[in-house]
Order: structure tokens, then sequence, then C-alpha cells
């Protein structure tokens, strides 16, 4: 069932350490209750594409809600905020863990919410999201597009765990959608997220496309693939039904 009336704005919610943080809203128009998803945006951050996603998901009758993970380094525009980031060597996965909790935790207190929250995210907000069902109370489902270093070569680690490392605290079932033709994750990569999968017993489903890459969901980028995409998206819809109802 679709939900063409919705609402969209941009809220803010309390993050990591408290600090307060931009978010986009988006949501079926009605008491509900609904399903929610919350929904990581790229790498190259905060963006119109990012919240054009927010909205389908509306629409599908799933209240979205889209933090600006970027938030601490504005204002500015999100190319701005996302070159401040990369700047920064990216940010912290425990604030990131925060925000994505502090989003799951607004959900939870909404009377149109129906008690199920799902994550998905994309390019970086895809190991995000790996990194989510790891790592944040209260959800339901997540699902992983495309995400980059999830799995990372122990001499690039820095000493750091990465990722993948947690996969044994992975708390809720996870949906991968991968572009064989990407390099970040290769399809090597996603076969050792895969085995690691299998291995600490999972559940967890995976969809590889033959003549996409990395962001082919991005209607406003090159790699788009309408085809790969369309497809991606009834993979994404058919797993939230099954997950949060």
């Amino acid at each position: 069932m679709l939900y063409p009336p919705m609402t969209g704005e941009t809220i803010e919610i309390t993050g990591f350490n408290n600090d307060k943080i931009d978010a986009y809203l988006a949501r079926p128009s009605g008491a509900g209750p609904y399903p929610a998803v919350v929904v990581l945006h790229h790498a190259p951050g905060w963006d119109e594409w990012c919240m054009e996603a927010t909205r389908k998901f509306a629409h599908h009758g799933f209240a979205a809600i889209c933090p600006n993970l970027h938030h601490r380094v504005g204002p500015g525009s999100a190319e701005d905020m996302a070159a401040a980031v990369r700047d920064r060597g990216g940010m912290p996965d425990e604030q990131v863990m925060g925000d994505i909790q502090g989003a799951v935790n607004f959900l939870a207190t909404q009377t149109y919410h129906n008690g199920k929250t799902g994550v998905i995210g994309f390019c970086s907000g895809g190991r995000q999201s790996y990194l989510a069902a790891c790592k944040v109370t209260g959800m339901a489902a997540a699902v992983d597009c495309w995400g980059g270093r999830v799995w990372v070569p122990e001499e690039d680690r820095n000493g750091k765990p990465a990722a993948i490392d947690f996969t044994g605290e992975m708390s809720v079932p996870l949906l991968g959608l991968f572009g064989n033709d990407d390099q970040n994750p290769a399809p090597a990569q996603v076969d050792l997220i895969e085995a690691a999968l299998k291995k600490n017993g999972k559940t967890y489903e995976f969809h590889r496309y033959d003549g996409a890459g990395h962001g082919f969901f991005a209607t406003d980028r090159p790699g788009y693939r309408p085809v790969q995409a369309v497809d991606g998206w009834k993979k994404v819809f058919a797993w939230y039904d099954k997950y949060l109802g």
C-alpha cells in the first residue's frame, strides 16, 4: 500500500553527547501506526538525494528520519560539510552510533510509530548501518547499500578494529546490496563480509548486481543504474515488510 499524502520537515534531535543536530523527517500523513527507518546519508553528505530517499520511504508507509551526521562541521552546503569531514579524516564511529541511537530514540517516542525501526545506509552510511546493527539498540532490521570499508586490511587499520570485527555482536537481520563493478567494496571484500556473517550464524541476505558500481541508486550521479536500482528498492521494501511489519 502507498501513502502519497505525507509531511516532511527539518527537525532537531538529540544525538551523541546530548548534542542537538538537524534531521530530515518524512512520514505519511495520518495517525499510523507506521514502521520507521533511520536513513544514513552517503559520504557526499546530507544532500537532496538523501532527502528524496527519505520521502520515498514515507511514500511507502514508513516514518523515516535522516540525521545530518555532518552537522557539527556546519553550517554550510552538503558539499562543504562533506569536505570538512574528509579533511578531519572522517567522523568517529562512537559519535555516529550516538547520533543513530538518538534518531532511534526519537522515533520510539512518536505516537505514529508501530514500535519497529530499521536502518539503511548508502556508501559510508552502508558501513555505518552495518556497525549500527551491532551497536545500536532498539532496531529490528538493517540494510547496507554498498558500504565501503566494512572489511579493512590489517595494514590499513592503524591498530583499530574494522566494522567486520563486530559481526558477532550483530543483533538484527541484515540485507546487503552491492554492485559487481564496485571497488569499495570490491566483490572479493563482499565475499569476506558474507563469510563473517555465515561464521557467526547471522541472518542476512546479499544481492549483487552486474553492470552496477558504487552508488547505483543515486539518480543525480553518473553511476545511477535504473534497472538495478528499481530491483534493489524492491528488495529493500520486501526486507522491511518482513521484519518491520
